[in-house]
C-alpha cells in the first residue's frame, strides 16, 4: 500500500538538549507554584516557632506541677525533686494519660515523631490527620513533664509536619507539595527548638523528602531559616549547648582515635536500635491492651528516676554538663546506663516522646567515659574528654539514623565549636560504616520497614531526566496517511498478522503531524469504509520532540493515557520523525541499570604496553612500543 509509510528514518544526533515547546510553558509555571510554597512554608514556620515555645512552656508548667506543686514556665529540671518514692507514680499517671489520647485521640500520636511522618511521606500522600497538630504537643508535653526521658525536638517535628501537611490539605495542591510543606513544618521546628537551620536542612534531604531539587530546597531552607529566626527571638541567640572553651583543632593522631571511638558507637548504635525494637516487641506480646503500655512504661521510668533523678525528662542540662566535662565520671556512667534503659522501655511502650536528646546524651556519656580511659593509660593520645563527648554523641545518632551529614552539622550548630568538623567528619562517618554493614534498617525506619515500606536509601539522578528521546527512538514505525480510507487500513491490517499496536500516527502528505487514531475508532462499525482516517482523529493533536527527556515524554504518556507517542521535529516544519513506545522507555531504564551494574575495565595495562608474564614462581615484566636510543 503506497500510502503507508512503513519505513521513517530516526535522526541521531548529540546536540544539547533542547526542550520542547510544552516543557518551556511549564517552566515559569513551575517557578510560581516554587514560590507560593515558599511563602507557605515560610507562613508554616512562623506558625511552628510560636508552637515550639508553646510546647516548652507547657513541658515545664507541666514539671513545676507535677515535681513541685506548683505554677511556672520558668526552666526547672524534675530531678530536683524531694517526692521520695511518690516520684515513681508521677511519670506511670503520665503514661496513663497519652494512652487515654490515643485510644480516644488518635493513635498517630504514638511514637517518636519522625518514622510517622515518614510513613504518611511515603504511603498516603503527605496526609496526617489535622488533630495531630494540636493531640501530638499536648500528649508529648505531658509524658515529658511528667518526667519522660525524651526531648522535645521528636514531638515539635511531629507537631510541623502535621501542620504543615493540614495547610497542603485545606489547599489545592499536589502530593509532592504538600510533602515539601509536610517536611518545612517538621524541619522548622526543630530549627525552632534548637537554632540549627542547615542541620534541620540536611534532616529535610536524608530522611523526609528523599529527593535533592530546588523545588523542595528552596521552601525548606526558607522554613528552617524562619525557624531559626524564631528561636533567636522566643528563646536564645546563644548555642543551645555552649561550652566555655574552645575546642582545639586535633592532632592527627588524635583523628585516628576518634575514628575508633566512632567505630565502637557504631557498634553501639546496632545495638541501640536492636534493643529498643526488641523492647517493642515484648510490649506486643502483653496480654493486656496497647493504651496500658505508656503506664507500664512510665512505671519503669519512675522506678529508674528515684534510683538515678538525673535520668527524668528532656535533660539538656545534662548534655551540656557532659560536654564541658562538670560530671563526676561517677556520675556520667550512672546517667548513660539507667538514661538508655529509661528511655528504651518508655520508647518500647508506644508513649509519645522524641530520640534525638537521649541519644544525644547516651553517646556524649559514652564518649566521656571512653576518653576517661584512653586519657589514664595512653594520655599522649592527644584527645579531649569533651571532644570525645561530642564526637560520639553525634556519632550514635549517625549510625542510630543514618543521617550521616544532620549528624555533624547538628553538632557543630548546637555548640559552635567549629572546629570539631574533622573529628566529628571522621568518627560519624566510621560510625556510619559500621551501620550501613550490620544493619538492614535504623531506629527511624524499622518500624515502617516491619508494615511492609521501603524506604529510599539513594538520591541517584532519574534516568527519564538523562536520556533524552532520540537516544531510545528506533526505526520502522508504521505512519500513516490521512488520505487513506478505513477499508484500505483493514485490509492492510489483515495481511499484517504481527501488528499489536493500540494507536496510529496520522499525517498529512508531505509528512506533517496530524494526529492519533485509536484502534477501536477504526474498527466501529459507525463509519462509512470509504472514510478516509484523517476524519476520525477526535483526539487534540499531542507529540513530543526529540530533544525532549524521557520523563516529559512519561507525563505526556500518563496524562493523556497513551502507550505511543509521535516525535516530531520543528526543523522539518512539524513532520513526524518517529514514534516513542512505553517498550522504548522500558528498554532505556533496562540499558541503564545494565550499564551501572556490569563491571569493566575501562583502561587496559595492554594499551599501555605493559605486559606482566607469570613463569613458576617468577614475574617478568617488559614494555612494548618503546626502543631507546
Amino acid at each position: 500500500m503506497s500510502s503507508l509509510n512503513n519505513s521513517i528514518p530516526l535522526s541521531v544526533s548529540l546536540n544539547p538538549l533542547l526542550e520542547s515547546e510544552n516543557i518551556k510553558q511549564k517552566k515559569p509555571h513551575n517557578k510560581r507554584r516554587t514560590l507560593i510554597i515558599s511563602a507557605l512554608a515560610v507562613g508554616v514556620a512562623i506558625c511552628i516557632s510560636f508552637i515550639a515555645k508553646f510546647l516548652v512552656n507547657l513541658i515545664y508548667f507541666i514539671t513545676h506541677l507535677a515535681f513541685f506543686g506548683e505554677g511556672g514556665v520558668s526552666h526547672v529540671s524534675p530531678g530536683e525533686n524531694h517526692l521520695g518514692l511518690w516520684v515513681i507514680l508521677i511519670p506511670t499517671a503520665g503514661g496513663l494519660i497519652a494512652g487515654l489520647m490515643a485510644l480516644y485521640g488518635s493513635k498517630a500520636i504514638r511514637g517518636h515523631g519522625i518514622p510517622e511522618a515518614m510513613e504518611q511521606i511515603l504511603t498516603n500522600d503527605s496526609k496526617i490527620k489535622p488533630a495531630i497538630t494540636y493531640l501530638k504537643p499536648i500528649s508529648s508535653a505531658i509524658v515529658i513533664g511528667t518526667g519522660g526521658p525524651f526531648g522535645a525536638e521528636g514531638p515539635i517535628i511531629a507537631t510541623g509536619g502535621a501542620l504543615g501537611s493540614t495547610f497542603g490539605q485545606l489547599l489545592k495542591i499536589s502530593a509532592n507539595e504538600r510533602k515539601i510543606l509536610l517536611a518545612a513544618g517538621a524541619t522548622a521546628g526543630m530549627s525552632a527548638i534548637f537554632g540549627s537551620p542547615i542541620a534541620a536542612i540536611f534532616l529535610a534531604i536524608e530522611l523526609l523528602l528523599f529527593e535533592f531539587s530546588p523545588r523542595s530546597i528552596i521552601p525548606v531552607a526558607l522554613a528552617c531559616i524562619t525557624g531559626a529566626a524564631g528561636h533567636h527571638f522566643l528563646f536564645s541567640s546563644e548555642p543551645m549547648f555552649a561550652i566555655d572553651t574552645l575546642m582545639e583543632i586535633p592532632s592527627n593522631s588524635a583523628l585516628f582515635v576518634y575514628s575508633i571511638l566512632g567505630i565502637i558507637t557504631g557498634l553501639l548504635s546496632v545495638g541501640v536500635t536492636k534493643v529498643v525494637y526488641w523492647i517493642e516487641d515484648v510490649f506486643e506480646k502483653l496480654p493486656i491492651h496497647w493504651m496500658w503500655w505508656p503506664a507500664i512504661g512510665g512505671l519503669f521510668v519512675g522506678v529508674i528516676g528515684y534510683v538515678s533523678p538525673n535520668t527524668l525528662g528532656v535533660g539538656y542540662e545534662n548534655i551540656t554538663n557532659i560536654l564541658s566535662g562538670n560530671l563526676p565520671i561517677a556520675a556520667v556512667l550512672s546517667l548513660c546506663i539507667f538514661k538508655f534503659i529509661s528511655w528504651a522501655i518508655a520508647l518500647g511502650s508506644g508513649t509519645s516522646g522524641g530520640t534525638l536528646a537521649p541519644i544525644m546524651t547516651i553517646g556524649g556519656a559514652v564518649g566521656a567515659l571512653m576518653a576517661s580511659v584512653i586519657l589514664t593509660y595512653f594520655p599522649g593520645s592527644g584527645i579531649t574528654m569533651s571532644l570525645a563527648a561530642l564526637v560520639c554523641m553525634s556519632a550514635l545518632f549517625a549510625g542510630a539514623s543514618r543521617a550521616l551529614l544532620t549528624s555533624i552539622i547538628f553538632a557543630l550548630e548546637v555548640t559552635g565549636q567549629f572546629n570539631a568538623l574533622l573529628p566529628l567528619l571522621a568518627g560519624c562517618l566510621a560510625s556510619y560504616f559500621i551501620s550501613f554493614f550490620l544493619m538492614e534498617n535504623t531506629i527511624m525506619t524499622e518500624k515502617i520497614a516491619r508494615k511492609g515500606v521501603k524506604t529510599p536509601d539513594s538520591y541517584e539522578s532519574d534516568i527519564l531526566e538523562r536520556v533524552t528521546v532520540e537516544h531510545v527512538l528506533k526505526s520502522d514505525r508504521i505512519v500513516l496517511s490521512e488520505e487513506n480510507t478505513i477499508t484500505e487500513i483493514r485490509e492492510w491490517l489483515d495481511s499484517e498478522a504481527e501488528f499489536e499496536n493500540n494507536y496510529f500516527i496520522i499525517t498529512g502528505n508531505t509528512g506533517e503531524y496530524k494526529g492519533i487514531l485509536s484502534v477501536s475508532n477504526l474498527m466501529s462499525q459507525h463509519h462509512d469504509q470509504e472514510r478516509m482516517i484523517g476524519s476520525l482523529i477526535k483526539r487534540k493533536p499531542i507529540s513530543i520532540e526529540m530533544h525532549s527527556s524521557l520523563r516529559d515524554a512519561v507525563e505526556i504518556m500518563a496524562k493523556e493515557n497513551i502507550d505511543e507517542l509521535p516525535v516530531v521535529s520543528k526543523e522539518q516544519n512539524g513532520n513526524v520523525i518517529g514514534v516513542l513506545t512505553y517498550q522504548d522507555i522500558i528498554s532505556a531504564y533496562k540499558m541503564d541499570v545494565e550499564q551501572n551494574e556490569k563491571a569493566n575495565a575501562n583502561i587496559s595495562i595492554k594499551r599501555y604496553g605493559l605486559k606482566i608474564l607469570v613463569r613458576g614462581s617468577k614475574i617478568i615484566t617488559s614494555v612494548t612500543g618503546r626502543t631507546r636510543s
